[in-house]
This record gives C-alpha cells, sequence and structure tokens, in this order.
C-alpha cells in the first residue's frame, strides 16, 4: 500500500542559551534539509540551553538531527560551559517522538540508527536511551547522564559506562564535544484544566487525586496529618488514578483562577479525553467544576480526533464523521476553546506543517475541478478521476451507514452502521489522497523529461529517474484498484443491511467503485 506523510518529531537540547548567534547557526542547517519544518526555539539563559523542535518525515528529520548535532560540535566547546540544568554534551539530548504514520518501535530504531551515525561519523560518544535503550538502566535518562559533563572522563573505559555508539575514550575531541543521548519516547501532551475556582489549594487536591504519583498517606488519613514512612524512611504514596502523568495545581493571574497542570507522557495508558474526564470527575467530587482545557504548544491531530470520536461514543452517535466534526466536537466536549479560541492550523502538528502554498485538486469546488479536467492540460486525466469515483463510491456508502446509524427505532444499532461508518471515511480520505497524487505522479514524469541529457552520466541519470518515476506512476493508479475493490464490502453491507430508503445511494456507489476500479486498471495499462 502506498503510504500518505508519515511524520515524526525531533526535540535536540543544546548546551547553549545565551548565544542566539550560535543557536540560529544551528537552526539554519535543520532548515536547510528538505521537507522540516522548524516548530520552536526556546531558548534559557539561567540553564545556557536552548531546545529546538522540528517535524518531518523520517529519513529527512534524521539528516537534520545529524547535521544540528555536527554543528553543535563544531560551535560548542563543553570544557567552558556551565549552566543551571544537567547535560553531558554540546547535545546534550535527541529524541524522536511518533507523530503521524510512525510507531514508537520504528522511532526507536530510527534513533539507533542515527546515533550509530553521529557515533561513526562525528566521533561524538551517544547513549541511546528511553525506547532506544538497550538495557532497562539506560532508559532512565539520568542514568545515562550520571555525573553529567564532568564525570565522562571518568566513565569511558568503564565496561558498564561506556557509550553504546561512538568512541570510548577521552580525548580533546570528546572533552570539546561531551555525549549525546539519543532516543525515542512518546509524545508529551501539556493540558492545563480550568477551574470553577480560585483556591490552590483544591487544584492541588484534584492534581494529587489523578496524578501517577498521587499524594503522601498520612496518619489518621488527615490532610495534615504526619506523612508516614515506609521501612527504608521513603514515603508511602497513594497513587493517583491516571498512570503516564504529572500534575500541580496553581492560579493564573492572567486568567483569574485556579488551573490543574498536567503533563501527560504516555498517551496510551492516559488519552486526553480520558484524562480530562477523570479530573472533571475528581473535580466533581471536591465540589469543583472543570470550565475548560488549555493546551499547552502543539498536539498530534489522532489525539484531538480520538477525543472526538470518544465523545460521540458517549452520546451513541456515528463516529464516522469528517475530520473537521470530530475536531469540532473534541474543542466543544473539553472546552479548548474556553480562554482563547482554539485554531487548529495553529494547534495540530500536522496542519501546521501543511504546505498552504501547495494547491490541491480536492479542494476545488466540484465546478472547478470539472473544468481544470477540461481544460487542455494533461492532467488531472483518467487516475484522478477513476480516484475521485472511489471516493465517492465510498461516501454514498459512508452516507448511507450515517442514515441508518441515526435512523429512528434502529438506535440497538447504531453502533454496528458507525463502525461501518468509520471505515467508509477512512476510504474515502485515502481516496482523496490519491486524487492529487495520481496528478503528482504524472508530472514527476514531466519534470524528468526536462532532466538534460548531455553527458553519458547525464543520460544515465536520466534513465535511472524515468524508471522510478513511471514505476510510481504505475503503483498509484493500482493503489486506487486495491482503495476501490475495498469499498464493496462497506456497499453491500449497506445494500443489505442499511435503511432500505437508501438503496439507491447504495446501487449508486457500486457503479461508481466499478467505474473506478476498471478506470484506474486502463491507467495501470
Amino acid at each position: 500500500m502506498i503510504m500518505e506523510k508519515r511524520i515524526i518529531e525531533c526535540v535536540p537540547n543544546f548546551s547553549e542559551g545565551r548565544d542566539m548567534g550560535v543557536i540560529k547557526q544551528i537552526t539554519d542547517v535543520i532548515e536547510k534539509v528538505e521537507g522540516i519544518k522548524l516548530l520552536d526555539v526556546d531558548p534559557g539563559e539561567a540553564t545556557n540551553r536552548t531546545v529546538v523542535t522540528f517535524v518531518g518525515e523520517p529519513e529527512n528529520v534524521m539528516e537534520a538531527a545529524f547535521q544540528a548535532v555536527r554543528k553543535a560540535a563544531e560551535l560548542i566547546d563543553m570544557r567552558h560551559h556551565h549552566g543551571a540544568h544537567p547535560r553531558m554534551g554540546a547535545t546534550d539530548v535527541c529524541p524522536l517522538v511518533p507523530v503521524a504514520g510512525v510507531t514508537l518501535e520504528e522511532c526507536a530504531e530510527y534513533a539507533r540508527k542515527l546515533g550509530k551515525r553521529i557515533g561513526d561519523e562525528l566521533g561524538v560518544p551517544v547513549y541511546a536511551y528511553e525506547a532506544a535503550a538497550f538495557t532497562p538502566e539506560r532508559k532512565n535518562l539520568a542514568v545515562c547522564r550520571k555525573g553529567e559533563y564532568e564525570a565522562l572522563s571518568k566513565r569511558f573505559g568503564v565496561k558498564e559506562e561506556n557509550p553504546d555508539f561512538g568512541p570510548c575514550e577521552w580525548n580533546e575531541k570528546t572533552a570539546r564535544s561531551g555525549a549525546t543521548a539519543v532516543g525515542a519516547r512518546d509524545f508529551l501532551i501539556a493540558v492545563n484544566y480550568n477551574l470553577n475556582s480560585t483556591s490552590t489549594r483544591r487544584a492541588n487536591a484534584i492534581a494529587f487525586d489523578v496524578r501517577e504519583k498521587g499524594r503522601p498517606m498520612r496518619e489518621g488519613g488527615s490532610p495534615v496529618g504526619k506523612i508516614m514512612k515506609d521501612e527504608n524512611g521513603h514515603d508511602i504514596m497513594i497513587p493517583g488514578t491516571l498512570k503516564g502523568t504529572k500534575a500541580i495545581g496553581w492560579f493564573i493571574d492572567e486568567y483569574g483562577i485556579a488551573q490543574v497542570s498536567m503533563n501527560i507522557t504516555d498517551i496510551k495508558a492516559a488519552p486526553l479525553h480520558v484524562a480530562f474526564d477523570e479530573v472533571c470527575r475528581c473535580a466533581a467530587n471536591r465540589g469543583v467544576r472543570v470550565t475548560g482545557t488549555e493546551i499547552v504548544g502543539l498536539v498530534p491531530k489522532s489525539t484531538i480526533i480520538e477525543a472526538g470520536k470518544y465523545f460521540l461514543r458517549k452520546q451513541q452517535r456515528s463516529v464516522g464523521v469528517s475530520e473537521e466534526e470530530l475536531i469540532k466536537i473534541a474543542v466543544k466536549s473539553m472546552g479548548l476553546d474556553d480562554l482563547k479560541p482554539f485554531v487548529p492550523e495553529e494547534k495540530i502538528i500536522e496542519y501546521m506543517i501543511e504546505d498552504k502554498n501547495k494547491k490541491r485538486l480536492i479542494d476545488l469546488t466540484c465546478k472547478g475541478f470539472a473544468e481544470e479536467t477540461a481544460s487542455e492540460s494533461p492532467a488531472p486525466g483518467g487516475g484522478s478521476i477513476s480516484a475521485y469515483m472511489g471516493s465517492l463510491a465510498a461516501a454514498l456508502g459512508t452516507m448511507v451507514a450515517n442514515l441508518s446509524s441515526h435512523k429512528a427505532g434502529w438506535d440497538a444499532r447504531w453502533e454496528f452502521f458507525s463502525e461501518w461508518a468509520e471505515k467508509g471515511q477512512d476510504m474515502m480520505r485515502h481516496l482523496l489522497w490519491l486524487v492529487d497524487e495520481d496528478t503528482e505522479a504524472f508530472n514527476k514524469i514531466m519534470a524528468v523529461f526536462a532532466m538534460p541529457k548531455g553527458t553519458d552520466e547525464k543520460k544515465a541519470a536520466r534513465a535511472k529517474a524515468m524508471q522510478e518515476a513511471t514505476l510510481y506512476a504505475t503503483q498509484v493508479p493500482l493503489e486506487t484498484m486495491k482503495a476501490s475493490v475495498a469499498t464493496f464490502p462497506l456497499i453491500k453491507a449497506m445494500a443489505e443491511e442499511g435503511n432500505p430508503n437508501s438503496v439507491s445511494d447504495a446501487g449508486v456507489g457500486a457503479l461508481a467503485a466499478r467505474a473506478a476500479v476498471l478506470g484506474a486498471h486502463l491507467n495501470v495499462k
């Protein structure tokens, strides 16, 4: 299957927070890599450290990270570095984070590949940490960074302390660069829950109820009782209800309210919508109401989409609706616009990195698409039209599923139809993507024709590029055939099980799917 865009995030921390000229040189090499979007540069003077955030497709991100580590090693001399934050190298940490179409396990492999290249080509010692760690102990960054930069000279050469990649010796080069920790971790979501209270004490109590660490156990169960200790003298803790979360309560002067401020470090254990409901429950138990939610920074699209589906399911409504509708439901359900407007293009990573200047066929009106097809331009042609017919087939099947899910008297079967509608939306989105991808594939062939062929070397490069472009131009309509065939079970189920008043719509969907398959086949041939 031809894959849509895969995205990972990289958040390197550089040991320089006072000279922005140095940081600018590092971010310049990051932005020079094709397909990379620089999202944030956050310097800290006291920590003498800058956190940089960028995203892109995996191979591009790894290249940008490598070039950034190279440049940092050239510009930052750790022998003269001082700052409040723990550190051990010019590039102190370099985590990779899955955003879309990539698993954490895949990110861990990318991190190891990146770490090996840094060690081999740059001579910088690298420790693999978190999901990329080779041993359970090194999952903890503090273990990798034990003793910080000052301890590296003693650690190198000790078997259990040696880095995973790169040199294991202290010399002029490693003394200058220090070591780097390269790892993979889940996406971290920073979220604040707005309360109808000004009490920091109440906000803290709610935070302690939910955060994984919980609160200390006190004698007599009294909030002012003496903290109980175990046999080793450590506080005995009562765990909170949400694993993978950290939280505190505070008062925000700007808003005049108290908030529960939370970091969700494991979005599988504590999805945003689950955390929201749990904070609401614990707040209600203390006579407090959550009035809304504030997301700090960016979030993956999947986080908001899954939240929208969750709240629709609670209403026993079909989740097979558009992305825009799911986002709207999530925003309204969690009060994401309570304090300020929630603008998806500014808060959702995938929307943030879209090329706003790129014109897509699927953004045209029906009239505009028809007129563009009718023009003397050879694209869009039969391949894009076949994909569009396939998307309409999926859309018709999805429509029947949604009508059936909400039909009066059919309440007991809403979930059956909702599941089909959800599948139909996924099919439709993929086929719509293929509409533009088919035209892109054709344009790649046209671009090859413009390549120079004056020398044998250029002729060979042109021939190779033509072979690759032609192969891809065949793969796209083949994918359209497969994706269109996949709509038949949906359409069949809706014709047999769906609202009988819509059987003709299912029938038209079947005809559209058949035309899509046959049309795409002509383009493959």
